[in-house]
């Protein structure tokens, strides 16, 4: 009888187990605007994990109570204690689903050289409503939201048909009904773009209004996109109410911001233009 050495038998081991699934933490709170659809956001991007089998989900969510009161301000600043470099070492991305404001987290530089050192940041519609006295994270993220006219119909263009985040859309991908950021402190030369416009959301004037990106930071990676202001962008329930966008758009924006993470984690990739 052949015996196999131990150490060959590890490593057969290790070479067909699955890879243990990447930890995100998922961060909803917020000290300005609340988007009603936060809990939308954070059901499907749970559900993304537990589908795909790629990723677990922590959360930060909203202390109950009157944002005014001391008590709820110090129960903002425990919450948050989990983007602390200790706790940080224990994820591998953060995820800012349409928080808002200034958010008193423990330490701002901490969380910035976290994601240089390789880690992922991941940034979802009023991600870009954040921390509009913090310069630095305003460069992190590529760009600052500026304000949005009324809901309308949009038509966005594929810049990146290659990339996880677009790779279920066509060449343009039609929305019925979304709110639409525009941006300043933004430098298309500073990030590479997935979804554009090329008319003003409103005056329906020519130009360059993008509507998601990525970049790198460092070693790390940032994946942005300004959509998800909607319930009925977000979630495919079906019973939705007052639903103007089709589930076939929510399943679409879904699978973008699944690709986003995936790739902001590094576990598909960017294929190379031709």
């Amino acid at each position: 009888m052949k015996i196999i050495p131990t150490l060959l038998i590890t490593a057969i081991t290790a070479a067909t187990l699955p890879a243990a699934p990447k930890k995100l933490l998922v961060v909803t709170t917020t000290t300005g605007f609340r988007h009603s659809s936060i809990p939308n956001l954070e059901k499907v991007i749970k559900q993304l994990g537990q589908t795909s089998g790629e990723f677990t989900v922590d959360n930060v969510q909203q202390p109950p109570g009157n944002q005014g009161d001391p008590a709820w301000q110090q129960a903002l600043k425990e919450a948050l204690q989990k983007l602390s470099p200790e706790s940080l070492k224990t994820y591998d991305a953060v995820v800012f689903a349409s928080t808002t404001g200034d958010l008193p987290i423990p330490d701002p530089q901490g969380l910035v050289d976290w994601i240089k050192a390789g880690h992922a940041f991941i940034g979802i519609h009023s991600a870009s409503d954040t921390f509009h006295n913090w310069p630095v994270f305003v460069e992190m993220l590529g760009g600052e939201f500026k304000g949005h006219g009324a809901q309308v119909s949009v038509e966005c263009l594929n810049q990146d048909p290659q990339h996880p985040a677009n790779a279920q859309l066509g060449k343009t991908w039609t929305i019925s009904q979304e709110e639409i950021y525009e941006f300043k402190n933004y430098a298309a030369a500073n990030v590479h773009d997935l979804l554009i416009l090329d008319k003003h959301p409103q005056s329906k004037e020519p130009g360059h209004f993008p509507v998601s990106w990525c970049k790198p930071f460092g070693s790390g990676k940032i994946f942005y996109t300004s959509l998800g202001h909607r319930e009925d962008v977000i979630d495919a329930d079906p019973d939705l109410k007052d639903r103007k966008n089709s589930i076939e758009i929510s399943k679409a924006y879904q699978q973008h911001i699944l690709g986003g993470i995936e790739w902001a984690l590094g576990l598909k990739k960017s294929a190379p233009k031709n």
